[in-house]
């Protein structure tokens, strides 16, 4: 198996050279490259390898960029730090990836995928698996920045609140909170309709003007009347937190992304 390695940090290539060594003895690797440009003059002088590994952050730029300058036939696996949530696109558009630091385990059910693919009857269309649209899809989604914390005065202090601790936020008297996992309620400056526009989608889904919850937040669904939802969320006592009729169908598909 010939394989290209396309990493700007040279202790992870180090590394992932070792690695693949260990899970094919067989492999050879091409060339380990560490920037956009030279990876684009690397594929158009060189014969397709078998396999990829591909950072997503390169030292000149997003390593999406090379398939604007040329074509790659090859199956990719990309290496990368960006988080789990971000990482659903490559799932949604049936491209690999292994989270760096990269894990021994990970990278050997890569190469099981792989022989998959490779053992299917039909010729694996590779034009379609890293097609642009497909790229240029995956790059929108990584390269939007969502919120990661708010910070919250209270009195004289202030306080940074990671959204990884918030369930769900509310409207309440024309104010907007959030809930913490600790039952923590803080009032925030925003309008929930604003909101929506800062939070990962993946994350927290608006189910109606005055609520806006993340999948933790949910402890029971129930059929409600006019084909509507009914929500308990947890450390809320609000038992008619519903979710409208025409929001229905989009939270039944974000519950099951």
């Amino acid at each position: 198996m010939k394989v290209l390695i396309i990493e700007d940090e040279k202790p992870a290539a180090k590394r992932l050279e070792k690695l693949i060594f260990i899970q094919s003895e067989q492999a050879e690797v091409l060339a380990k490259l560490d920037t956009v440009k030279s990876a684009i003059k690397w594929f158009n002088s060189n014969a397709q390898p078998d396999l990829v590994f591909m950072d997503i952050q390169l030292a000149d730029g997003l390593s999406f960029e090379i398939f604007e300058h040329t074509k790659i036939l090859a199956p990719i696996i990309f290496t990368t730090a960006y988080d789990e949530y971000a990482l659903k696109a490559f799932k949604v558009n049936s491209v690999d990836y292994l989270l760096k630091p990269i894990d021994e385990a990970d990278l050997y059910a890569a190469f099981e995928k792989l022989k998959r693919l490779r053992s299917v009857e039909t010729k694996y269309d590779k034009d379609q698996t890293h097609s642009i649209e497909q790229i240029t899809k995956v790059v929108k989604m990584l390269s939007r920045q969502y919120k990661n914390r708010f910070i919250i005065k209270i009195g004289e202090h202030i306080k940074a609140i990671s959204i990884n601790d918030i369930l769900y936020f509310f409207s309440r008297d024309k104010a907007t909170y959030c809930m913490t996992d600790e039952g923590k309620t803080y009032l925030l400056d925003y309008p929930v309709q604003e909101l929506t526009n800062m939070l990962d989608p993946e994350r927290f889904f608006q189910i109606s003007r005055k609520h806006i919850v993340s999948l933790r937040a949910i402890e029971d669904i129930i059929s409600f009347s006019n084909s509507r939802l009914k929500i308990f969320l947890k450390n809320s006592d609000n038992d008619d937190i519903i979710v409208s009729r025409e929001r229905v169908q989009d939270f039944k598909h974000w519950l099951d992304i």
